[in-house]
């Protein structure tokens, strides 16, 4: 099954400290470097959960675009990226506190630059086969990109595929009613209780019902109250499963993969949605946002 996902790829340098950031001072901490970019991830987990990904992405003519070109493909990503002759590639210090709970600073580098007709050359090889596209909401949030984006969607409906858009940061949605212009006619929403508020007002998934009259669904996750699928015949929802949080970065993107995979499959509504939980909880436990040998056991 191949699915076509449109969002960033990027280098992560994660940083766990032990205690409050000392302003001006040192906080000791564990550093590490990984992959990342909600693209890249959501990929990532789309492999690991049998699916064929391809990734549309622009990164940078530099090591680090060179470095994650070879590590998805590696790992079983189709890579359709642009190259950015004079941008750099996409770069995240995520700063996760011991709770688990991450703070992101992110630089999208040429993940900014990336425009229709990075899509337009792309687009022919890509969909080729394919039967939905999954598009990042950093994508559309972004001036700069969001052409790139929209394009993206009126290709995949062109070509007949189902389409998908997680609103990715509820910060950066400052103009809600435009945002659900951008996605009117999508198949599937993919917010989290904060972006949901964002949208709705509120982060109960009762409120999703709003959005029905934009989008033909909406799968919301509500963190360890579980996750929730909306449709005009109702709300269902499941639990969350255990999990000791260790770095929740990338809980949204596994998520993503696990429920998008079953629901492309026709898994029931209590099935697609525990797939993606069991994928959430996974990815919690472990630092980093992409699929390690140990959270793909879990």
């Amino acid at each position: 099954m191949r699915i076509v996902v449109v969002g960033d790829a990027g280098l992560d340098v994660v940083a766990r400290h032990e205690g409050p950031l000392v302003h001006g001072g040192d906080t000791r901490a564990r550093v590490g470097l990984t992959g990342g970019g909600a693209g890249a991830n959501t990929a990532l987990w789309l492999r690991a959960a049998g699916a064929e990904p391809v990734l549309m992405a622009r990164v940078g003519d530099d090591p680090g675009g060179r470095l994650l070109r070879a590590e998805l493909e590696s790992a079983g990503v189709t890579c359709a990226f642009a190259v950015d002759p004079d941008a750099t590639t996409c770069c995240v210090v995520v700063l996760v506190d011991p709770d688990g709970q991450r703070t992101m600073l992110p630089d999208r580098g040429a993940n900014k630059r990336f425009v229709p007709a990075d899509v337009d050359d792309t687009a022919p090889a890509a969909f080729a086969g394919a039967r939905h596209l999954h598009l990042s909401g950093y994508v559309l949030l972004d001036p700069s990109s969001r052409p790139a984006g929209l394009a993206a969607l009126a290709a995949a409906r062109a070509a007949g595929l189902t389409t998908s858009v997680d609103p990715q940061a509820a910060a950066l949605i400052t103009d809600p009613e435009r945002f659900l212009a951008d996605v009117r006619g999508v198949d599937l929403l993919l917010p989290n209780a904060d972006e949901l508020a964002a949208l709705t007002g509120d982060r109960s998934p009762a409120s999703a019902t709003a959005l029905l009259e934009h989008v033909g669904a909406v799968a919301v996750t509500t963190g360890l109250d579980g996750a929730s699928w909306v449709e005009p015949d109702g709300i269902h929802g499941v639990p969350a499963r255990p999990a000791h949080c260790v770095d929740s970065t990338g809980a949204g993107d596994a998520f993503n993969a696990g429920l998008l995979t079953a629901w492309l499959r026709d898994e029931d509504v209590t099935t697609r949605l525990d797939a993606g939980v069991r994928l959430g909880a996974a990815v919690v436990g472990q630092v980093g946002a992409q699929p390690t040998p140990a959270a793909l056991q879990v």
